[in-house]
C-alpha cells in the first residue's frame, strides 16, 4: 500500500544502492559499510591519521604509495573536511622538489596553528620533512632532519595549551648504526627548521620502532621494542622514556615491560612479514583516568597471550613509573588457533580505549578481517566489534623486501564516531579502507544475541547522512520482513529487505553513494502484523 504524506517539500528523488550486511559464522553482522578513502591504481599501505587541533572535522591521513612498475614511491596526502565521511587528496606529496627523492614511510602531525607537517625517508639515506599551510594542497620543499640511515620516524605535535612547549613538534626514529638507539629532533617553527637529533637511549640490544606521544602537561613519552640479535629478531622487551623539558633530556628504562613479539613471517597468510611493535596513547580527557598511558603489542607464547598471536595491553597511572601486568585485549577463546596482529590504539573523547587490529576468527587461516576492541573501564574488561564488512587474503608486495605488506594501521575519532583506517587488497591491490563507527552503534561479538519483547523500528544513524547509514529494527517473533525505501510522494525507491527473519535485532547498512542527490525519504518496516515508518535525510 503506498504511503501518503502531505505538506512535505520534495528535495529530490533517488536510487539507493542497498548493501545488506551479511551474517558472519557467529550470526553477527557488520553494521559498517567499508570504503576506500582514495581509490586509485597506486598501492597504498602503512596508513596514519591525525585530527586538526582547531577543526575537529578535519582529518589528515597519509600512507606509503607505491608503483614498482614505474619506480614510483611517495607519500599519499588524504584529507577529510567532514569527519571522515568523504576524502580527497593525492597519492603524491606535491612538494617544491621532485618526488624522485622520496622514499615513503610518512610521519604526520598538525601543529597548534594548523600547519601540516610530514616527515619521510630519503631515496637512499636521510630523514626529511615538508610542511603545508593550505591543508595539504601544496607542500614546502624538503627540510633536512638527519642524513643517517634510519627506520620510519614517528611525528607528533604538542597542542596542549598548558604545556611549556606548546606548539613544538617532535620526530623520533631508530638509527641503523650500533647501538641502534632512538633519536629525536624537534621544530619550533612548524617544520621550517629542525634541531640536531639527540640520542634518547643507549641500548644493550637493538632498538626498533620508536613511537611518541604527548602527555597532559609538558611531558613527552617514547617507547620502542628491544629485539634479540638473531633471526627472527624477536621483540624481547619494551623500552620507555620520558622527557619533561621538551626532549632535551630523558628518564630512560630500557626494559620496562617484558614481551614476546610476533616478529617474523606469517606462513598461514602467504608468509607476509609481521611484527609486534608497541603503540601507545594517553587519556587526555577530564575523567578519572586522565593522564593514564596505554601500550598495545601483538604477542604469543607469553602469558596472557596464548600460542597464537594475541593483542596485549599494558597501562600506567603514574606517568610510566610502574606498569600493569599484561591484559589480553581480544576476547576469542585462548589458544584457538586464531590470529590477531598489527594493533593500533586510540583514546576517544569519552575515555574509551579503542584497539583496532587484523583478526581471522571470522574467516579462514589464509585470510583476515578487521576487528576493534573497546574498553570503558581503562582496559580491565573488553568487548570485540566486527568493523569489516568483508575479508581479504594478505599477500606480499613484491620488490619491497621479504613478505612486505605494510606494518601499520590507524584509528581516530570525531566526536562520538570512531574512524578506523587500514589497508587491504580486496580491490586487487592494497588500498586504504575506512568505516564510520558511531560508538552508540557498537554491538559486541562476545555478547549473546538479544531477543526483544517488542516490535521496534529505530531511527537510522547517522541522520542526516552521506553516503551511508544504518537501520536497526527489532521483531518479537519470526516473521516475513519487508523494509522499503520511499520518496516523499510514496513512490517505492528500493526494497532493502524482503525475506523471512528470526525474532531479534536486525541491521541493514545501505549507501547512497555519489549518484544520489540531497533529499528527504521514508523507510517502512512490515513484519507480520506490525508496521512502522521513519524519515531519513541525505545531505550533501
Amino acid at each position: 500500500m503506498p504511503l501518503q504524506f502531505k505538506r512535505i517539500v520534495i528535495i529530490s528523488t533517488c536510487v539507493v544502492n542497498c548493501v545488506f550486511a551479511q551474517l558472519t559464522a557467529r550470526n553477527i553482522s557488520s553494521l559498517y559499510q567499508n570504503y576506500r578513502i582514495y581509490p586509485s591504481a597506486i598501492t597504498q599501505t602503512e596508513v596514519f591519521v591525525v585530527q586538526h587541533p582547531l577543526n575537529a572535522n578535519l582529518l589528515f591521513s597519509s600512507a606509503n604509495t607505491i608503483n614498482l612498475a614505474t619506480g614510483f614511491i611517495s607519500e599519499g596526502i588524504y584529507i577529510s573536511n567532514d569527519g571522515g565521511i568523504t576524502w580527497s587528496g593525492s597519492d603524491t606529496c606535491k612538494t617544491g622538489n621532485t618526488t624522485l627523492f622520496h622514499r615513503g614511510d610518512p610521519g604526520i602531525a598538525i601543529d597548534k596553528n594548523g600547519k601540516f607537517i610530514l616527515t619521510r625517508l630519503g631515496f637512499q639515506d636521510g630523514l626529511f620533512s615538508h610542511f603545508s599551510t593550505d591543508n595539504g594542497v601544496t607542500w614546502s620543499s624538503q627540510r633536512t632532519i638527519a642524513l643517517e640511515r634510519q627506520d620510519r620516524a614517528t611525528t607528533v605535535s604538542d597542542n596542549n595549551l598548558n604545556s611549556n612547549y606548546y606548539g613544538r613538534s617532535y620526530t623520533a626514529y631508530v638509527e641503523f648504526l650500533p647501538p641502534f638507539p632512538v633519536k629525536l629532533s624537534f621544530t619550533t617553527d612548524g617544520g621550517s627548521s629542525w634541531s640536531f637529533p639527540l640520542q634518547v637511549n643507549n641500548p644493550s640490544q637493538r632498538s626498533q620502532g620508536a613511537e611518541l606521544c604527548i602527555g597532559i602537561d609538558s611531558t613527552i613519552f617514547a617507547i620502542w621494542a628491544g629485539v634479540l640479535a638473531v633471526s627472527p629478531y624477536t621483540e624481547d622487551f619494551i623500552g620507555f622514556a620520558r622527557s619533561d623539558n621538551g626532549g632535551i633530556t630523558w628518564n630512560v628504562n630500557e626494559q620496562v615491560i617484558d614481551m614476546n613479539g610476533i616478529q617474523g613471517v606469517m606462513t598461514q597468510k602467504a608468509s607476509i612479514r609481521v611484527n609486534g611493535l608497541p603503540k601507545l596513547d594517553v587519556d587526555r580527557t577530564n575523567g578519572s583516568r586522565r593522564g593514564w598511558i596505554y601500550i598495545v603489542t601483538a604477542q604469543k607464547n607469553l602469558s596472557p597471550a596464548g600460542s597464537d598471536p594475541d593483542i596485549i595491553l599494558y597501562r600506567s597511572s603514574n606517568n610510566g613509573g610502574s606498569w600493569s601486568q599484561g591484559i589480553r585485549v581480544n576476547q576469542d577463546p585462548l589458544n584457538n588457533g586464531k590470529i590477531q596482529y598489527f594493533p593500533a590504539i586510540h583514546i576517544d573523547n569519552a575515555g574509551g580505549v579503542n584497539v583496532l587490529y587484523y583478526d581471522d576468527r571470522f574467516t579462514t587461516s589464509d585470510s583476515t578481517g578487521i576487528v576493534m576492541s573497546r574498553s570503558t573501564d581503562g582496559g580491565t574488561t573488553w568487548n570485540d566489534f566486527q568493523i569489516g564488512d568483508h575479508n581479504f587474503k594478505p599477500q606480499s608486495i613484491g620488490g619491497l623486501g621479504q613478505g612486505y605488506q605494510g606494518d601499520n594501521i590507524s584509528i581516530a575519532s570525531v566526536g562520538s564516531t570512531l574512524i578506523p583506517l587500514w589497508m587491504d587488497n580486496s580491490s586487487g591491490l592494497y588500498q586504504v579502507w575506512t568505516a564510520r563507527v558511531p560508538i552508540s552503534s557498537l554491538v559486541s561479538v562476545n555478547a549473546p544475541k538479544q531477543i526483544p519483547a517488542e516490535f521496534r523500528l529505530e531511527q537510522n544513524f547517522p541522520n542526516p547522512f552521506n553516503p551511508s547509514t544504518t537501520i536497526i529494527y527489532h521483531i518479537p517473533e519470526q516473521s516475513f520482513v519487508s523494509l522499503t525505501l520511499y520518496d516523499v510522494l510514496g513512490n517505492k525507491i528500493e526494497t532493502l529487505v524482503q525475506r523471512e527473519q528470526s525474532a531479534g535485532e536486525h541491521y541493514v547498512n545501505f549507501s547512497a553513494q555519489n549518484v544520489l542527490s540531497s533529499g528527504v525519504y521514508f523507510y517502512r518496516l512490515d513484519a507480520g502484523k506490525y508496521s512502522a515508518y521513519k524519515k531519513l535525510m541525505i545531505l550533501k
